[in-house]
């Protein structure tokens, strides 16, 4: 608009006004062109008639739903990808090296992950001689290798007619637990009580009244007799051999057994067989049975009931087993105990998990928006119009937002981190919502509806689009990101700011038209009965035309309030109230008391404390800047779930537990011990004796003298129970003496205690461990002290030194059970030492020392419930003991079991051919291999051999028997060593038995193309990225000199190294970096945008300084919240500069503002500072409200992210909570400061201004490319980041 018709819009008087007014009414159309001019015109016409304004409405709510209509139905599907792989960078050398092996694979064998799978001997053999003599068809396998029992079962199904015989005879799915120890105690998994909660847990899920028709059914149990009638496989777990079944007089290692065997013993017969190491974790070995978790897995089998092979109808069944398996679910999840905590998983019931909690971490947005929904009406002074049209532009633009990314950009995936986008842009886009709806209600004094509406449109027009522009630049910044699933992020979220702006500023117009013409009255009324019985004042409407902080300013200076150092006085405003216009006479209470709050507690006091503001601003600037410096890189691997979640327990364990590539359905007892005899083991004193507790137990028993055990048979027992008598001798020269006995009967002078000092005369315990009566106490007598002898407890042995000998033993609870009762014991410090037992401390209080053998608590059954704690009669295996008299063998040496990760030395292949792939996204095509047409494994077979020595014999980067040379079973293992004496004594891996060993070769047309060797490496799969870098540095310098050091010619030379957990820790290291970059981005992106908007260097001067702040204190607060800089924080804070610039950028604009629509304190002879002063207090009138309620919503919206579960989630929405917070509370504080103290006094931008700003940053932008060019040119980016990450 040319400068006269900004004259003719902005500076006419009232009266003008008026007099426009009446004569619009008159002839509108001699108006039309006396108001507004050119496009504007437009613009005025549609959004001040009701029925245009409908259309729009309309058209623009109906056009994002037809798109988004069409796309779901004639586009393909927009698949939500929560997988981890969609971080992955698939343009680095080290995906690239490992995805051209995992190419090559799935070419020679099928799949990768078949590859891994366990099959048996004759299975192995088959694959070893089939790229030798037999090619496959089309470079890949069609069917999954089968167990030894599906090959069985298929050759059986070839031969009779009956399939049904058959069915569910092929191990094909599984679900997988692992039981930790936790709680009190030394955190061993093989004790009692943690034993019979893990065999209650198994047994439950096979107690599942659709088991049988699922679960697993090899011919190997048709001979174990207590499984029938169902036959069903038991869990694949040690409980087998802790919990085996007699049957017939035959011990059957099954885990149907009720009662516990010997631990120790069952775990000596366990551990002779090498798949026992697959149960427990690292720590265990032969000389320390101790394992802190238990591994177990159940299988279930294919083909199901009224299916004929494993092929036919494959989807439908495995529909049906995943409706099966996730019933499971919410069993599992009710059974962890205060000793044993329960992780399931599986890849139904692991998906299912993670699924099922996405879905209700998005449910939480519902209750965001439910809140959000409440806090926009309230604020919008109960107009439930514009709260309806004001979120309806919101949710439509989403719609848009997703049909440009899925159609126009042809995005096909929804990655984990758009989740976010549902609660983060309820805050943007309401942001824009409450700019429009303030500047239409400051708008008010123009009187003239197309004026004031086109006054409404471009001025907050305007506004919006800077801070929108500027958030969607700095998330665009992070589309530069290598890392697809942020890539997508980032462009996911410009789109939807974009299409947020676009559809606010076509929409709220469209809805401010009718309301003001058509719902205003209505809610009018209703408001004021509502106000009215609640006590406020009636005159008051949601969106007045009156509010208070509209009305035409005066300025006075109030000559007391002087600064000391000259400085123009503290500007007071007064508020002139114009006449009301016809039509309306009501004043929003809600904004107006919020104006009126922000002007006299904010506004005011920074303007007049504004040095002290900026003195303490950069203060904590410092400090936070020193915080921020203080931030580590992380020290673990990232989480994605809470960690005290099913989930994100399990995932910290994989790295503790073999690969998900090795499973074991076939290493129980079931399959390693055949039935046999009972007889065959020792005597049934055997079984009497358990020997739960440690060794020292049965040696003290032993050595009991000969009168205790003629006691314990006069004692008064039933069954397991019995019953301990404790009777007291008073001593007058010393502390009293007490006694304790089986024997009922009290000689004298003895007597029974009372219950004085809250003693007992008697309790119950076990003769035996039974369920959780497993904590042995022993009775130890002394004949040292004269005349009676001294009696005492001990939860220890019995101190020999001092003459203390065993009288004998019981059993009772460590914890509470239930039926049971507490009870204390402690020894006297004087002779003759007694042991006192009571219920109650202060009976007991005898002695100051800490808890030990002679002090401390113990549970007893109560007397009440003798007869029913106690089980009538114990099976023949309770105590079992299978390695009596020495009848099991040596333990077997530990396997490998991929616990660390597994590192590839590959020769033949060059790298991947990605030209082809189609998509942008890591799912997909992964491309086509290139081999290396020079490699000759007979000419090179002396050096390769001589390569894999050296590197099995690096004990710093490879286990022992972790060197995988050849691949097992091929028949190249077996000739290499005889066509060269360098390939004579070859290191053997020590897999487990039927294991296959990832070493790997590649054949075509009858030739070796290309090799791979797999060494399992010391690197812990738990360690951080950052910490994991410096292993494959090592065996990148290892590898390098090995292939260095053979001659030039030799096509060895470019071999590499190559891992898939190197993959994820450059996943980790590489989203960092590159978060920062994009930080840095779009830091100048915004730098750039404010400079051109403001076409004022001191303009710029508070927004640069406002967004350094926000990054510095958030950043500090990440390190005081106690957090690392890992790739979720790191992600988290590349839109921090987006976020943080909304508030500052419509502060600068409202001083903007100010300047052009009241000029007349520039003649009012006020200097420059009582000027900037002025116009810094008009431009929190201005736009106050709107930011102040924007924030609100925003840190509203961002709440429920606090509570989800998945962490990315939570620490995004805690992120951008403190930053919204922060970024608020510097805008009133330290941008009013600034702009009072060096903004611009007159300044008012101009199109040839803001030409030559665009101009300048140009340039600086062409300047800055060319510098980043010419670095990367010299290759110092690419140091910087190798030397940032190696620090």
């Amino acid at each position: 608009m040319a400068a006269d018709d900004e004259e003719l819009l902005f500076h006419t008087t009232r009266g003008e006004e008026e007099e426009e007014e009446q004569v619009e009414v008159a002839t509108v159309g001699g108006l039309r062109h006396a108001v507004v001019g050119g496009p504007w015109r437009v613009v005025a016409w549609v959004y001040t008639r009701s029925w245009a304004s409908g259309a729009v409405l309309g058209g623009f709510i109906i056009l994002p739903c037809t798109l988004f209509a069409f796309m779901l139905l004639y586009c393909p599907p927009l698949d939500i990808d929560l997988s981890y792989g969609a971080f992955e960078v698939h343009s680095h050398f080290s995906a690239e090296r490992f995805d051209a092996l995992t190419v090559a694979l799935k070419t020679q064998l099928g799949s990768w992950d078949r590859r891994k799978r366990d099959s048996d001997g004759g299975e192995a053999e088959a694959l070893g001689e089939l790229p030798m003599e037999k090619p496959v068809n089309n470079g890949t396998l069609d069917d999954a290798p089968e167990t030894a029992a599906g090959h069985q079962a298929s050759a059986l199904r070839g031969r009779r007619s009956t399939p049904n015989y058959y069915l569910q005879s092929q191990a094909l799915w599984r679900i997988e637990l692992v039981f930790v120890a936790q709680g009190e105690g030394d955190g061993n998994i093989f004790t009692p009580e943690r034993l019979r909660t893990i065999h209650k847990v198994e047994r439950l899920l096979m107690q599942h009244p659709h088991f049988p028709q699922f679960c697993w059914k090899p011919m190997e149990v048709l001979r174990d007799l207590p499984l029938g009638p169902s036959y069903c496989s038991p869990p694949s777990s040690l409980l087998s051999y802790l919990y085996p079944s007699e049957r017939g007089g035959k011990i059957y290692y099954d885990g149907m057994g009720p009662d516990l065997a010997d631990i120790q013993g069952s775990l000596s017969l366990a551990i002779t067989h090498p798949q026992f190491y697959w149960y427990v974790d690292e720590s265990l070995s032969p000389d320390h049975l101790s394992s802190s978790l238990l591994r177990s897995e159940i299988h279930f089998g294919a083909p199901l009931p009224s299916y004929y092979s494993v092929q036919d109808r494959a989807d439908e069944q495995r529909s049906h087993f995943k409706d099966f398996a996730v019933q499971y679910a919410e069993i599992l999840a009710k059974q962890s105990t205060s000793q044993v905590k329960v992780l399931y998983g599986g890849t139904e019931l692991f998906d299912h998990e993670v699924r099922h909690t996405f879905r209700n971490d998005m449910m939480l947005a519902v209750i965001s928006g439910v809140c959000i929904t409440v806090l926009v009406y309230v604020l919008t002074s109960f107009s439930a119009f514009l709260t309806f049209f004001g979120l309806a532009s919101i949710g439509v633009s989403c719609l848009m937002a997703l049909f440009l990314y899925h159609v126009v950009f042809g995005v096909r995936y929804l990655g984990i981190l758009n989740g976010v986008a549902a609660f983060v842009i309820i805050g943007i886009g309401v942001d824009d919502v409450f700019v429009f709806i303030n500047t239409f209600r400051q708008a008010a004094h123009l009187g003239h509806p197309r004026r004031r509406m086109v006054y409404t449109v471009k001025t907050a027009g305007r506004a919006t689009f800077f801070t929108s522009f500027t958030t969607a630049a700095a998330y665009a910044a992070n589309a530069f990101s290598k890392i697809p699933a942020v890539r997508d992020f980032g462009l996911f979220m410009a789109l939807i700011v974009s299409c947020c702006w676009l559809w606010v500023c076509i929409l709220m117009p469209a809805a401010l038209c009718i309301w003001t013409r058509s719902v205003e009255p209505h809610e009018n009324d209703g408001s004021r009965c509502c106000k009215s019985f609640g006590g406020l004042s009636s005159s008051h409407g949601p969106l007045s035309d009156e509010d208070d902080d509209v009305a035409l300013l005066s300025v006075e200076t109030e000559p007391d309030l002087q600064e000391a150092d000259g400085d123009a006085g503290i500007l007071s405003l007064s508020v002139e109230a114009p006449l009301n216009p016809a039509g309306h006479r009501h004043q929003g209470v809600v904004s107006a008391k919020l104006q009126r709050a922000l002007q006299h507690f904010v506004v005011q006091p920074a303007v007049e404390r504004r040095k002290t503001i900026l003195g303490v601003f950069l203060v904590l600037l410092l400090v936070s800047a020193g915080c921020c410096c203080l931030l580590r890189p992380a020290s673990r691997a990232p989480l994605l779930f809470r960690q005290d979640t099913n989930l994100q327990t399990l995932l910290a364990l994989r790295s503790n537990l073999s690969s998900q590539g090795i499973s074991c359905p076939m290493c129980s007892g079931v399959f390693m011990e055949k039935p046999h005899s009972l007889s065959r083991h020792a005597s049934s004193s055997t079984f009497g004796m358990s020997t739960h507790e440690p060794a020292n137990s049965t040696a003290a028993a032993s050595t009991a003298p000969p009168n205790a055990a003629q006691q314990n048979a006069n004692s008064n027992q039933t069954g397991f129970l019995l019953t301990v008598f404790i009777s007291k001798l008073e001593a007058r020269s010393s502390a009293s003496v007490y006694r304790f006995s089986l024997n009922a009967s009290t000689p004298s002078p003895w007597t029974l205690c009372g219950t004085e000092r809250e003693q007992v005369s008697s309790f119950q315990a076990f003769n035996h461990p039974w369920r959780n009566y497993t904590k042995r106490m022993t009775v130890c007598v002394s004949h040292d002290y004269y005349p009676y002898p001294g009696w005492m407890i001990t939860s220890g042995s019995c101190d020999r030194r001092h003459s203390w000998m065993p009288e004998f033993s019981f059993y009772v609870a460590a914890s509470a059970q239930q039926h049971s009762r507490k009870l204390h014991f402690a020894q006297h410090k004087l002779r003759p030492h007694a042991t006192r037992v009571c219920v109650s401390p202060p009976g007991c209080g005898v002695s100051g020392t800490p808890d030990g053998p002679a002090r401390g608590t113990f549970y007893a059954p109560l007397p009440r419930d003798s007869a029913s704690a106690a089980p009538e009669k114990a099976s023949k295996m309770f105590g079992f003991n299978p390695c009596t008299g020495g009848a099991c063998g040596r333990p077997a040496v530990r396997p490998l079991v991929d616990t660390g990760a597994m590192v590839f030395v590959v020769f033949g292949i060059l790298g991947v051919n990605r030209t082809q792939r189609r998509g942008n996204h890591v799912i997909g095509d992964m491309g086509n291999v290139i081999l290396d047409p020079d490699f000759d494994i007979f000419q090179e077979m002396g050096h390769l051999c001589k390569i894999c020595k050296a590197v099995s014999a690096n004990k710093q980067l490879v286990k022992p028997g972790g060197a995988q040379c050849l691949p097992s079973g091929h028949k190249l293992s077996s000739v290499l060593p005889l066509l060269h004496p360098e390939c004579h004594a070859l290191p053997e891996p020590n897999l487990l038995p039927d294991q296959l060993s990832h070493g790997a070769v590649g054949t075509h047309a009858g030739k070796v193309r290309w090799l791979s060797m797999a060494f399992e490496s010391t690197t812990y799969k738990g360690k951080s990225s950052f910490q994991t870098y410096s292993d494959f540095l090592r065996w990148e310098t290892f590898i390098q000199e090995q292939l260095s050091a053979l001659p030039p010619s030799s096509a060895l030379r470019r071999g590499f190294q190559t891992c898939e957990h190197w993959k994820q820790i450059f996943m980790e290291i590489i989203g960092v970096e590159s978060a920062l970059w994009s930080l840095l981005l779009s830091l100048l992106i915004c730098v750039a945008a404010v400079s051109v908007f403001t076409a004022h260097l001191f303009l710029l001067l508070p927004v640069l300084v406002t967004i350094l702040g926000v990054i510095c204190v958030v950043g500090a607060a990440m390190y005081w919240l106690g957090w690392e800089l890992g790739a979720v924080e790191a992600i988290s804070l590349s839109i921090l500069v987006g976020s943080s610039v909304d508030y500052c950028l419509h502060l600068v604009e409202g001083y903007m503002l100010a300047g052009e629509t009241a000029p007349l304190a520039a003649g009012l002879g006020c200097e420059a500072a009582a000027r900037r002063q002025r116009r810094s207090v008009e431009a929190v009138n201005h736009v106050g409200v709107a930011i102040v309620s924007s924030a609100v919503t925003t840190v509203i919206s961002t709440l429920p992210l606090f509570f989800c579960v998945i962490v990315p989630f939570a620490k995004f929405g805690q992120i951008v909570a403190i930053n919204t917070a922060v970024s608020i509370l510097f805008t009133l504080t330290v941008t009013v400061a600034t702009l009072a103290s060096a903004a611009p006094a007159d300044f008012s931008r101009t199109p040839g201004g803001v030409l030559k700003a665009a101009a300048a940053a140009l340039a600086l932008a062409s300047a800055g490319g060319a510098l980043w060019w010419a670095l990367g040119r010299a290759g110092l980016p690419a140091a910087w980041l190798a030397d940032g990450v190696q620090t």
